[in-house]
């Protein structure tokens, strides 16, 4: 056993649960380099992984009996129309009092873009280049003029891109955003194990440590102190999503009025499922009443193929990870005695350091679903969304959810807007973006001329 003056109670601990291994070039480092390896040490809970590692031995406690979700679909009648208006008009009112507040996820890593740095400095603009940050902040800008408001954004960023991110606003000057209404705070993290239970290390002096995935995020909220400052700020609302959309509408009206008219803790969008074995989680109810969301590998090949009897898929309702909560409610389930939403855990190969070089060695990571929330909520919604007008993820370099599809997916977007306003856009265009400060909805096109206006970009 090592020994340290000061630390000889957490020296125990760590024996006591085995994980003495740690401790394998603990007489390498330096005096402080041995306090810096202590103090994260410290960040463990050993009696929660031990815990999490034996999930591997247990069989999934799902909620085996389920039906589709009940949804708010488009309004293809006159009284669904009516509803939507109002609905409308309601959320309206509602932004303008100042109740609302954004929350983006994103502690996420270019990687498989092929993009060193993080995933929202990528530039996605189809014409403009402008980088996924770019996009959000000009929306947040669009709509605050719009709605006479300020709107507080809150940004979850992850240890590996925490600087980073900080730094390139700083560079762009918030992209004219007042710096005072950006927060950023930090994703938190756990430690992976490897097959046999033990903790892995990255280096000599540093254990290795992931993400607790997007559900953190809601802890992270409340110990970062971020709740707290959207309750002084008079934030009831909270609007999330993650940063890998660029055409997602950040503040809908419509979505938060049907929120705050249903009292709802949880509101979620969902677009409909376009073939039975997309990859997508479906909402579902459970025979205990609660909306929750099943994924894709966990729904069985009968129900994924489940049809009505006009030919539509029964569980139809994909989640796309857009969604309103309450911010009481947040705090209500961060005041219960330990709260964490569940952990999930998934086999991987990690990057370890052992016997003095770098290896990959097979083992567990841990991450909570945002989505595994809707548990905890007295009243969920869900209200579905044409797929094309706001989902349009990045997440491969090519093929499938890529670059080239989502550039794809905004121009479209902007063409569908300028059509539908009466422009004419000249036959030899094949790339159209709309800046979002020119516009984020299609009402804000009023009396546009592409020759003329320097927001609408053409190639």
């Amino acid at each position: 056993m090592i020994k340290f003056k000061g630390y000889e109670r957490l020296i125990d601990t760590v024996y006591r649960f085995n994980q003495g291994h740690i401790f394998e070039y603990f007489y390498q480092l330096n005096h402080d380099e041995k306090k810096d390896f202590f103090n994260e040490i410290f960040q463990v809970d050993f009696e929660l992984m031990k815990r999490l590692y034996q999930m591997k031995n247990d069989i999934a406690s799902l909620k085996l009996n389920f039906e589709p979700a009940p949804y708010i679909s488009f309004h293809n009648t006159s009284e669904e129309a009516e509803t939507y208006e109002r609905a409308k008009e309601a959320g309206i009112k509602y932004i303008e009092k100042g109740k609302t507040a954004i929350l983006l996820v994103a502690g996420g890593q270019g990687t498989r873009l092929g993009f060193d740095g993080p995933k929202g400095m990528f530039p996605v603009g189809p014409v403009s280049k402008k980088t996924l940050f770019q996009i959000f902040a000009e929306k947040i800008i669009k709509y605050s003029q719009k709605y006479r408001v300020s709107i507080p954004w809150f940004i979850m960023t992850s240890r590996s891109n925490h600087v980073e991110t900080v730094r390139f606003f700083e560079e762009k000057d918030y992209f004219g955003l007042n710096n005072d209404d950006v927060f950023f705070f930090s994703q938190n993290m756990i430690p992976s194990l490897d097959n046999e239970g033990k903790l892995i290390l990255e280096n000599p002096k540093k254990i290795f440590m992931n993400p607790d995935g997007h559900g953190g995020s809601l802890t992270a909220l409340f110990l970062s102190g971020s709740l707290e400052e959207m309750k002084r700020r008079g934030i009831e609302t909270i609007s999330y999503f993650q940063v890998d959309n660029p055409i997602i509408k950040i503040i809908d009206p419509v979505f938060i009025g049907f929120h705050v008219l249903n009292d709802s803790d949880v509101s979620s969008k969902a677009v409909r499922k376009i073939y039975p074995e997309e990859k997508v989680g479906v909402f579902v109810r459970f025979d205990d009443g609660k909306i929750g969301v099943m994924e894709y590998f966990d729904l069985s090949k009968d129900k994924q193929i489940l049809r009505d009897s006009e030919g539509r898929l029964i569980f139809c309702m994909g989640n796309i990870a857009i969604h309103l909560f309450k911010r009481s409610f947040i705090e209500e389930i961060n005041s219960g005695i330990n709260f964490s939403l569940p952990y999930h855990l998934a086999k991987k190969k990690i990057k370890a350091y052992s016997k003095n070089k770098n290896i990959d060695v097979d083992g567990y990571k841990f991450e909570k679903f945002i989505f595994d929330s809707l548990n905890f909520s007295r009243k969920s919604i869900i209200l579905e969304i044409e797929r094309e007008d706001e989902f349009a993820p990045i997440k491969n370099k090519d093929g499938l959810d890529s670059i080239e599809t989502a550039a794809e997916l905004m121009s479209n977007l902007s063409r569908k807007w300028l059509l539908g306003r009466g422009v004419r856009i000249p036959e030899e265009v094949n790339v159209i973006e709309i800046s979002p400060l020119l516009a984020v909805e299609p009402d804000d096109l009023k009396h546009v001329s592409i020759e003329a206006e320097d927001k609408v970009f053409l190639k």
